[in-house]
C-alpha cells in the first residue's frame, strides 16, 4: 500500500509522460555519491595549506586520510545492512549529516588529533555509508531492466566526483583560504540533503509502483535481506576461496594506485615541479571527465568480453602510465596524455570485478562479497595515502610511491590471469 508523501504527485506527472519514478531517485543518488565523493577528494587540495598553515608534515596529513579511506571502505559491507533494515533515505541522511558536521567542527581545529578525529574517523564512516553500496541497492530494488546502465552511471559518479570539484576548491582555497573551500562543500552536501529529502523513496512499492521494466507476478516471496551477520559470514566462507583473495589483492592495488596516491597526493607533487594547485586540479577534472567515459564503456565491455583480459589490460596501461609519469617533465602536453591513458581506467575495474564475483560467488551473495572485495580497495588506498606522505618526508620526493604503485599494477595484471573461467563459474 502507497504511501502518501510530496512525492506522490510528482509520480503521477511522471506517469503521465511515460517516465518511471526510479529515474528520479537514480539522479538524486547520481547526485548524492556525486558530492560525497568530492567530500572524500577534497582534502587531497588542502595538504598545503595545512602544512603552511599548521606546520604539520605530509605523513601527519597523510595518516588521517588514510582513516578516512580506511573507514570509507570498510564502512561498506555493513552500511548494507543497515539500509536494509532502515532504508536508503534515512541512511544517506545520516551519512550527509555526519560529513557536514565533521567539516563544520574541522574549521576551528588547531592540533593534528582533531583532524584524525573529524577528517579520518567521522567523514570516513560518512562518507562510507554513501559508497558504491548505495548505487547498488538503489539500482537493485529500483531497476529490472536497465540496472547495469544505472549501476555504471552511479559508480562512475562516485569516482568523476572526487576529481570534477578539485578545480573549484583548489581556486577557492588560493583566492580566500582552505576554510571558505570546506563551507562551498557544506552548502553542497546541504542541498544534497534537502533533495534526498523532498524526493528519495526506500523503494517503488513506497509510492504503489514496481522496478523499471518489472513485470507484476504472484511468485514466492523474496529472501529477507543479509543482516550483518550475514555480511560477517559471507566473508568467512569466501576467504576460503583463492579467487576471493586473487581479486581482493587485486582491488588493493587498484586502490594503492587510485584513491590512495593520486587522489592524496598528486597536487602536492606537481607543487614539486612548480606546477600550482589550479592548473593540477584541472589534470584531475580531466581525468575525472575520461574516467566516466571509460568506466561506462568498461561495463559494456564487461558484458561481451573475458573479464579477465579487460583487467589484465586495464591493470598493466594503469602501470605504465604510473611509471612513465616522472619522465614527462611535467608540461602540460606530458599531463594531458597521462590524464586520457590513466583517467579512461580509473575506476573501469569496477565493472569486470562484479562480475567475476558474480560468476563465482552467486548472485544473492556477490553484493556482500564485493563489500569486502572494496575494503580491501580502500585499505591498499589507505597504505598508498599514507606511505607516499612518509616517502615525501624521508626521501623528499614521491617518486618511488609512484615507481612502486605502477609495479604493483603490473603484478595485478599477471595476477588477474591466473583465475581460470571454469572455475569462476563454480561454487
Amino acid at each position: 500500500m502507497p504511501t502518501a508523501s510530496p512525492s506522490t504527485g510528482l509520480v503521477a506527472w511522471m506517469a503521465s509522460h511515460g517516465v518511471h519514478y526510479g529515474w528520479v531517485v537514480a539522479g538524486v543518488t547520481f547526485l548524492t555519491m556525486l558530492v560525497t565523493a568530492g567530500a572524500v577528494g577534497a582534502p587531497g587540495v588542502l595538504i598545503l595549506p595545512l602544512q603552511r598553515e599548521f606546520g604539520w608534515d605530509t605523513a601527519t596529513i597523510s595518516g588521517a586520510l588514510a582513516i578516512r579511506l580506511v573507514l570509507f571502505g570498510l564502512m561498506g559491507p555493513f552500511a548494507a545492512a543497515l539500509m536494509n533494515r532502515y532504508g536508503p533515505r534515512r541512511i544517506v541522511l545520516c551519512a550527509l549529516l555526519l560529513i557536514t558536521g565533521g567539516l563544520l567542527l574541522s574549521l576551528g581545529m588547531t592540533s593534528a588529533w582533531q583532524l584524525v578525529l573529524l577528517w579520518g574517523v567521522v567523514v570516513g564512516v560518512g562518507t562510507g555509508l554513501t559508497a558504491l553500496v548505495l548505487g547498488a541497492t538503489v539500482a537493485t530494488r529500483w531497476f529490472t531492466h536497465r540496472r547495469g546502465l544505472v549501476v555504471g552511471l552511479l559508480t562512475a559518479s562516485s569516482a568523476t566526483g572526487q576529481l570534477i570539484v578539485l578545480p573549484a576548491l583548489a581556486a577557492l582555497t588560493e583566492a580566500l583560504g582552505w576554510r571558505a573551500a570546506l563551507l562551498v562543500v557544506c552548502a553542497l552536501l546541504v542541498v544534497t540533503g534537502l533533495s534526498v529529502l523532498a524526493l528519495m523513496r526506500d523503494r517503488p512499492e513506497d509510492l504503489g509502483l514496481l522496478p523499471y521494466g518489472e513485470v507484476a507476478t504472484t511468485g514466492a516471496p523474496l529472501p529477507p535481506p543479509p543482516s550483518a551477520g550475514g555480511a560477517i559470514a559471507a566473508l568467512r566462507e569466501a576467504a576460503a576461496t583463492r579467487v576471493f583473495w586473487i581479486l581482493f589483492g587485486t582491488f588493493f592495488i587498484c586502490g594503492a594506485s587510485t584513491n590512495g596516491l593520486i587522489q592524496t597526493h598528486f597536487i602536492p607533487l606537481c607543487a614539486d615541479y612548480g606546477i600550482g594547485p589550479v592548473q593540477a586540479a584541472g589534470v584531475l577534472a580531466a581525468m575525472g571527465a575520461f574516467d566516466f567515459i571509460g568506466t561506462v564503456a568498461s561495463g559494456w565491455l564487461s558484458d561481451r568480453y573475458d573479464n579477465r583480459w579487460l583487467l589484465f589490460w586495464y591493470y598493466a596501461l594503469r602501470g605504465i602510465a604510473l611509471m612513465c609519469l616522472p619522465f614527462s617533465d611535467f608540461s602540460m602536453v606530458g599531463l594531458s596524455f597521462f590524464a586520457l591513458l590513466y583517467g579512461l581506467d580509473w575506476i573501469a575495474t569496477v565493472p569486470p570485478t562484479v562480475r567475476l564475483t558474480a560468476a563465482r560467488f552467486g548472485r544473492e551473495r556477490a553484493t556482500l562479497v564485493f563489500g569486502w572485495i572494496f575494503a580491501g580497495h580502500q585499505l591498499g588506498a589507505a597504505c598508498a595515502a599514507y606511505g607516499a606522505g612518509l616517502s615525501r618526508d624521508v626521501l623528499a620526493s614521491y617518486l618511488p610511491a609512484f615507481f612502486t604503485a605502477g609495479a604493483l599494477c603490473l603484478f595485478a595484471a599477471a595476477a588477474i590471469m591466473t583465475l581460470r573461467r571454469p572455475a569462476l563459474a563454480t561454487r
